[in-house]
């Protein structure tokens, strides 16, 4: 197989396994299904390997295929770049950036700044939990996330953008309620609306009972933090959130701890190799611009 033709049937491949399927792929590649297909059966019978199963119309990669992919995704977002510095330098920034973001109280700002400097750039947004985001990043199913503190992964590049102090919050006719200031001892006992496992302010918030000694009891789980303030406000139990999550409701009470500096950090990650793509680059310009008035006390 030469040069030409096994670079072709590499990208039909990588398209294909990005994509989910040949169909997909063959449109996003601008050719023919057929033509799709005959590459990736090409790589096989050549190499003497096997890539997909074939499940019906489903795709799923072999335990090779994965490895290969890992390679290919490499090779063509380094190339995908390279064709975004130029298209930058062309049209003054235009393209898709995809954004991963554990909520949309940090990323909004963000994406406000940039897009009043990059109008032409269309920005899609995804929600998820810490770990999800880290992994989507590490495997190019995105271009840039925000997570709650550092993150530790070979091959990423972490920029710390902000603290966010965390706060207890109660239901009005709550006895705490009624008291604003509270130690953190006076959690001792009381019952807890409380994010899912995986949660990083669930972590924290554990982690400082735990150092003090303090036990609570978790009574409800919720898979989001407007389920938390709802059931919270319902009468369930007691909540904790970043401040900057915290919504205020004539129903809730922000609780002030005297003696507890709970927080998280909220962190922007990319792939390393593609901090200076021109979209990328311009995220994390934007997003230091905002870090640095937050740092000052000035509203982002």
């Amino acid at each position: 197989m030469s040069g030409l033709s096994l670079l072709a049937a590499l990208k039909a491949f990588d398209a294909t396994a990005r994509w989910g399927s040949m169909t997909a792929a063959a449109r996003a590649l601008e050719l023919q299904q057929p033509t799709v297909s005959a590459h990736i059966q090409r790589l096989e019978q050549e190499y003497g390997v096997e890539l997909l199963y074939r499940r019906g119309r489903r795709l799923e990669l072999t335990a090779f295929g994965r490895a290969l992919l890992d390679h290919t995704r490499r090779a063509f977002s380094a190339e995908e770049d390279a064709h975004a510095l130029l298209a930058a330098a062309r049209s003054r920034y235009a393209g898709r950036l995809v954004v991963h973001a554990i909520g949309p109280y940090n990323v909004v700002p963000i994406l406000k700044a940039y897009a009043q400097a990059y109008p032409q750039v269309s920005v899609a947004v995804g929600v998820g939990d810490s770990r999800t985001i880290t992994a989507k990043i590490c495997d190019y199913q995105g271009d840039v996330g925000l997570v709650l503190n550092h993150v530790d992964a070979e091959g990423l590049h972490s920029m710390p953008y902000r603290v966010q102090n965390l706060v207890v919050f109660a239901p009005v006719a709550h006895p705490l309620a009624q008291r604003g200031a509270i130690s953190i001892h006076d959690l001792q006992g009381q019952r807890f609306v409380i994010r899912e496992e995986g949660s990083t302010t669930r972590r924290v918030f554990e982690q400082e009972l735990a150092g003090r000694g303090i036990q609570i009891y978790n009574a409800l789980e919720m898979g989001s933090r407007e389920a938390v303030r709802e059931a919270v406000a319902q009468g369930l139990g007691l909540g904790v959130v970043a401040e900057t999550a915290y919504v205020p409701d004539p129903r809730l009470v922000k609780l002030r701890l005297t003696d507890s500096a709970m927080c998280t950090r909220v962190h922007i990650i990319c792939r390393a190799e593609r901090r200076q793509s021109p979209l990328i680059a311009a995220f994390y310009e934007e997003a230091a611009r905002l870090a640095s008035q937050l740092s000052t006390g000035e509203p982002p």
